[in-house]
Protein backbone atom coordinates (compact mmCIF):
# COMPACT_ATOMS: atom_id res chain seq x y z
CA UNK A 1 0.00 0.00 0.00
CA UNK A 2 1.65 3.51 -1.06
CA UNK A 3 -0.75 5.44 1.37
CA UNK A 4 -3.60 4.43 3.41
CA UNK A 5 -7.41 5.28 3.05
CA UNK A 6 -8.14 3.77 6.49
CA UNK A 7 -7.82 5.82 9.78
CA UNK A 8 -9.10 3.06 12.09
CA UNK A 9 -11.11 0.30 11.95
CA UNK A 10 -13.72 0.33 14.18
CA UNK A 11 -15.66 -3.17 14.09
CA UNK A 12 -14.51 -6.27 12.87
CA UNK A 13 -16.04 -9.77 12.96
CA UNK A 14 -13.09 -11.91 10.52
CA UNK A 15 -14.44 -13.74 7.67
CA UNK A 16 -17.52 -12.20 8.04
CA UNK A 17 -17.82 -7.92 7.74
CA UNK A 18 -15.47 -4.75 8.77
CA UNK A 19 -16.32 -1.05 9.21
CA UNK A 20 -13.85 1.34 9.15
CA UNK A 21 -13.34 5.12 8.83
CA UNK A 22 -11.33 7.36 6.49
CA UNK A 23 -11.41 11.60 7.74
CA UNK A 24 -10.48 13.35 4.92
CA UNK A 25 -8.58 16.54 5.68
CA UNK A 26 -7.28 19.42 3.59
CA UNK A 27 -4.07 17.77 4.08
CA UNK A 28 -4.34 14.73 1.28
CA UNK A 29 -2.08 15.61 -1.13
CA UNK A 30 -4.45 14.88 -3.90
CA UNK A 31 -6.73 16.94 -3.17
CA UNK A 32 -4.77 20.11 -5.02
CA UNK A 33 -5.47 18.55 -7.76
CA UNK A 34 -8.88 17.15 -7.29
CA UNK A 35 -10.39 19.89 -7.56
CA UNK A 36 -8.59 22.95 -6.96
CA UNK A 37 -11.47 25.40 -6.03
CA UNK A 38 -13.68 22.76 -4.79
CA UNK A 39 -11.68 19.69 -3.64
CA UNK A 40 -13.10 16.30 -2.82
CA UNK A 41 -12.17 12.51 -2.79
CA UNK A 42 -11.54 10.96 -6.16
CA UNK A 43 -14.07 8.07 -7.01
CA UNK A 44 -11.54 5.95 -7.43
CA UNK A 45 -10.05 6.93 -4.10
CA UNK A 46 -13.53 5.88 -2.56
CA UNK A 47 -13.33 2.47 -4.53
CA UNK A 48 -9.71 2.41 -2.53
CA UNK A 49 -11.37 2.41 0.38
CA UNK A 50 -13.53 0.35 0.39
CA UNK A 51 -10.90 -2.79 -1.30
CA UNK A 52 -8.47 -1.67 1.67
CA UNK A 53 -11.46 -2.35 4.63
CA UNK A 54 -11.72 -5.60 2.14
CA UNK A 55 -8.20 -6.68 2.45
CA UNK A 56 -7.94 -6.19 6.38
CA UNK A 57 -11.33 -8.33 6.46
CA UNK A 58 -9.37 -10.91 4.44
CA UNK A 59 -6.30 -10.30 5.94
CA UNK A 60 -7.52 -10.99 9.84
CA UNK A 61 -9.77 -13.78 8.75
CA UNK A 62 -7.16 -15.96 6.85
CA UNK A 63 -4.49 -14.85 9.73
CA UNK A 64 -2.52 -12.86 7.50
CA UNK A 65 -1.97 -16.54 5.10
CA UNK A 66 -1.37 -13.76 2.15
CA UNK A 67 1.16 -11.61 1.24
CA UNK A 68 -0.92 -10.49 -1.04
CA UNK A 69 -4.63 -9.21 -1.39
CA UNK A 70 -5.19 -7.22 -4.25
CA UNK A 71 -8.48 -5.74 -6.26
CA UNK A 72 -9.06 -8.18 -9.25
CA UNK A 73 -12.50 -6.80 -10.40
CA UNK A 74 -14.88 -4.32 -9.28
CA UNK A 75 -18.65 -4.54 -10.32
CA UNK A 76 -21.53 -2.04 -9.84
CA UNK A 77 -19.72 0.62 -8.39
CA UNK A 78 -22.03 3.42 -7.96
CA UNK A 79 -21.25 7.20 -6.98
CA UNK A 80 -23.75 9.24 -5.25
CA UNK A 81 -22.03 12.51 -3.17
CA UNK A 82 -18.94 13.53 -3.05
CA UNK A 83 -16.75 13.15 0.13
CA UNK A 84 -15.61 16.90 1.13
CA UNK A 85 -12.51 17.84 3.65
CA UNK A 86 -13.78 17.45 7.16
CA UNK A 87 -16.15 14.72 6.55
CA UNK A 88 -15.32 11.40 7.49
CA UNK A 89 -16.04 8.33 5.42
CA UNK A 90 -17.05 5.45 6.89
CA UNK A 91 -17.27 2.25 4.98
CA UNK A 92 -18.57 -1.39 5.38
CA UNK A 93 -17.66 -4.38 3.83
CA UNK A 94 -19.00 -7.94 4.00
CA UNK A 95 -17.89 -11.24 2.20
CA UNK A 96 -19.73 -12.54 0.01
CA UNK A 97 -18.21 -16.01 -0.81
CA UNK A 98 -14.57 -17.35 -0.32
CA UNK A 99 -13.23 -18.90 -3.16
CA UNK A 100 -9.90 -20.73 -4.41
CA UNK A 101 -7.05 -17.75 -4.48
CA UNK A 102 -9.86 -14.81 -4.15
CA UNK A 103 -12.89 -13.34 -2.05
CA UNK A 104 -15.88 -11.65 -3.26
CA UNK A 105 -17.22 -8.75 -1.21
CA UNK A 106 -19.87 -6.21 -1.15
CA UNK A 107 -19.42 -2.61 0.67
CA UNK A 108 -20.63 0.58 0.92
CA UNK A 109 -19.13 4.19 2.15
CA UNK A 110 -21.49 6.82 3.82
CA UNK A 111 -20.72 10.30 5.39
CA UNK A 112 -23.23 11.01 7.88
CA UNK A 113 -25.36 8.09 6.87
CA UNK A 114 -25.58 9.49 3.53
CA UNK A 115 -24.60 6.87 0.98
CA UNK A 116 -21.20 8.48 -1.22
CA UNK A 117 -20.23 4.47 -3.01
CA UNK A 118 -21.35 1.24 -3.30
CA UNK A 119 -19.31 -1.66 -4.78
CA UNK A 120 -19.06 -5.29 -5.38
CA UNK A 121 -15.19 -6.24 -6.05
CA UNK A 122 -13.67 -9.37 -5.86
CA UNK A 123 -10.03 -9.49 -3.88
CA UNK A 124 -6.99 -11.79 -5.43
CA UNK A 125 -5.11 -13.58 -2.61
CA UNK A 126 -1.72 -15.01 -3.13
CA UNK A 127 2.01 -14.83 -2.14
CA UNK A 128 4.65 -14.03 -4.11
CA UNK A 129 6.71 -17.04 -3.53
CA UNK A 130 3.84 -19.39 -5.20
CA UNK A 131 5.56 -18.33 -8.46
CA UNK A 132 8.77 -17.54 -7.32
CA UNK A 133 10.60 -19.62 -4.46
CA UNK A 134 13.08 -16.77 -3.72
CA UNK A 135 10.25 -14.71 -2.20
CA UNK A 136 9.29 -16.29 0.61
CA UNK A 137 11.22 -14.02 2.82
CA UNK A 138 9.27 -10.57 1.24
CA UNK A 139 6.13 -12.62 2.00
CA UNK A 140 6.97 -12.94 5.38
CA UNK A 141 8.31 -9.30 5.56
CA UNK A 142 5.56 -8.19 3.94
CA UNK A 143 2.86 -10.09 6.54
CA UNK A 144 5.21 -9.01 9.53
CA UNK A 145 4.90 -5.13 8.34
CA UNK A 146 1.10 -5.63 7.66
CA UNK A 147 0.78 -6.92 11.11
CA UNK A 148 2.67 -4.32 12.57
CA UNK A 149 0.10 -1.06 10.57
CA UNK A 150 -2.87 -3.36 11.53
CA UNK A 151 -2.04 -2.82 15.52
CA UNK A 152 -1.98 1.04 14.84
CA UNK A 153 -5.20 1.08 12.97
CA UNK A 154 -7.45 -1.66 15.14
CA UNK A 155 -7.56 -2.05 19.13
CA UNK A 156 -10.46 -3.99 19.43
CA UNK A 157 -12.64 -3.33 22.21
CA UNK A 158 -11.48 -5.75 25.49
CA UNK A 159 -14.56 -6.60 27.31
CA UNK A 160 -13.84 -5.89 31.39
CA UNK A 161 -14.96 -8.14 33.75
CA UNK A 162 -17.55 -7.58 36.01
CA UNK A 163 -17.41 -8.63 39.21
CA UNK A 164 -20.36 -8.95 42.35
CA UNK A 165 -19.94 -8.85 45.89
Amino acid sequence: MRFSLIDRIVELEPGVHVKAVKTLTMAEEYLADHFPRFPVMPGVLMLEALTQAGAWLVRVGEDFAHSMVVLKQANNVKYAQFVEPGQTLTVTVEIIKIGEGEVRLKGQGTVDGRLTVSARFTLACYNLADSNPQHAETDAETRRDLRSQLALIYQPRVETPTTTT
